[in-house]
């Protein structure tokens, strides 16, 4: 019969940097996506021109 046992220790500097390494991958992964769709509806969406809005040289 062969047995092979995996012996894993992690010691909490390890563990905290693989803690940290999984959350900065996860959040980059929501910012890279956030882009991409500001990109897609911002395509899709056209801005509505408001002559309220817009900048008047008015003499005081």
């Amino acid at each position: 019969m062969i047995s092979s046992a995996i012996l894993l220790y992690v010691d909490p500097g390890s563990g905290s940097y693989l803690v940290q390494a999984i959350i900065a991958a996860i959040l980059g992964f929501l910012f890279y996506f956030k882009t991409i769709w500001w990109r897609i509806k911002s395509f899709f969406t056209r801005k509505k021109k408001d002559d309220n809005t817009e900048n008047h040289n008015v003499d005081a």
